[in-house]
């Protein structure tokens, strides 16, 4: 019997392989951060040192890997998959961050991690979303990478505000204590996965708790790191 074949999420044309989602044509024209810090994944003149910011005042991780900025048509592809509950963009988008992982592995020499964790949700805004996204990526990720992953590993232990809602500063405040480890991780090396780092707090935070558990380095993936 024939199937009918999937298609492109974003050009609408038929896939070869179903489930990778995008095609290679798309794929090709995703823009990957050009110009950006490999720590902070910020704008800097230089892709393999560490910019001014981080040597003034580095973030908690050692590494941050993202497939683009925050623009179309990635952006339009995670807002999808958060708000509209299109979970079967997880894999494609995982696939997408898999490919920027290898990337950075052979140009910036990115070491690799022995166990990913995901950003807790608390478990209200799980219920009504249906999913954690952070976990739906983590899931085909630690399969492809051969690494660890327990979905419990961090929790959520207090309702927070939206963190894009927020400035800067309360974004701290909102996040002080909000996450407990579960699990122990002394001496591994650790990537947390988050869909989009904005001005980082959410993955400070968790980083801090890690490092203060013992964990050898943390490492940042994401979807989208915003410019």
């Amino acid at each position: 019997m024939l199937t009918v074949p999937g298609l492109c999420w974003l050009c609408r044309m038929p896939l070869m392989l179903s489930h990778w989602g995008i095609c290679s044509v798309c794929e090709k024209a995703i823009t990957p951060p050009r110009g950006c810090c490999p720590q902070c994944g910020l704008s800097a003149s230089s892709l393999f040192l560490p910019c001014g910011r981080c040597l003034r005042r580095p973030p908690p991780w050692q590494a941050l890997v993202a497939v683009c900025p925050y623009i179309p048509p990635v952006s339009r592809l995670v807002h999808q998959f958060k708000f509209s509950r299109r979970s079967q963009l997880a894999q494609p988008l995982a696939r997408l961050l898999l490919l920027a992982i290898l990337r950075a592995r052979r140009t910036r020499a990115l070491p690799p991690v022995e166990m990913i964790v995901s950003v807790p949700l608390w478990s209200r805004r799980h219920w009504r979303r249906g999913f954690n996204q952070s976990d739906l990526l983590c899931r085909p990720l630690a399969r492809w990478l051969k690494c660890d992953y327990n979905p419990a590993a961090l929790r959520r232990t207090r309702p927070t505000a939206t963190q894009h809602q927020l400035s800067a500063r309360l974004r701290k405040q909102n996040l002080k204590q909000a996450f407990q480890l579960e699990f122990p991780v002394a001496g591994r090396h650790i990537a947390i996965v988050d869909d989009v780092v904005t001005t980082g707090t959410t993955v400070a935070e968790l980083s801090r708790l890690l490092l203060r558990s013992g964990v050898a380095s943390v490492q940042v993936w994401c979807l989208c790191r915003t410019l």
